[in-house]
């Protein structure tokens, strides 16, 4: 009985695994596909976007961000390829990143671990979805006690719930290596009103350990 539970187990975890892959593979089709709506509408004069020199097609951000379009249209983007479009808060290794990820749909490892904080924030921002979705997958799939403070720092700027639950969830269950850090002074002198929902959660994980639950 006992290797029977675990292959259902194993079976449930697989299912829900391909469900997830099949989910992830029909958003970046989708993604992907803005590109057909964004030529059928002629939509590809190229624009510069600063911090830096870095050019591209106005349909690589109209057909990821509706934000994007209402800044492009709004500024008549449609336009001389000397238009430029300027995000602040983004410096020039950012940039070429979320440029890169509007036109192929993903990032290499080493450039999604260097910026994965700061894309995040752009893509809420700018509201691009398929972005949002692939940030907290990998913020939740790299998740550990080194990163936890900073992926609940940003799904509280996000406001993503489900981040923001599994990161409390984590940093409850760590506290001592978490809480006895040297990120943790800072982080608490940034975030008082995420220091206090730590604390409220510890206790109530301590009062659900003791009662059982």
């Amino acid at each position: 009985m006992v290797f029977s539970f675990q292959g259902f187990a194993n079976a449930l975890k697989w299912a829900k695994e391909m469900k997830e892959m099949e989910e992830e593979l029909n958003d970046k089709l989708t993604f992907l596909g803005g590109f057909v709506a964004a030529l059928r509408d002629h939509i590809h004069t190229d624009i510069q976007i600063k911090p830096g020199n870095l050019y591209t097609c106005t349909w690589s951000f109209t057909a990821r961000s509706s934000i994007f379009k209402n800044m492009l249209d709004s500024d008549g983007c449609k336009a001389p390829p000397n238009d430029t479009i300027t995000l602040p808060e983004l410096n020039y290794e950012e940039l070429e990143s979320l440029l890169e990820f509007l036109h192929s749909g993903s990032l290499p490892k080493e450039k999604v671990e260097k910026h994965i904080y700061s894309l995040s924030i752009t893509a809420d921002k700018y509201d691009i979805p398929f972005l949002q979705k692939f940030c907290e997958h990998q913020m939740l799939g790299s998740l550990n006690s080194s990163s936890a403070l900073d992926v609940l720092e940003i799904s509280d700027v996000c406001s993503n719930q489900t981040l923001k639950e599994t990161a409390l969830n984590f940093i409850v269950k760590n506290m001592e290596d978490i809480v006895f850090s040297a990120r943790f002074e800072a982080f608490a002198l940034q975030n008082p009103h995420l220091t206090v929902q730590i604390t409220r959660a510890s206790f109530m994980d301590i009062k659900n350990r003791r009662n059982g639950i």
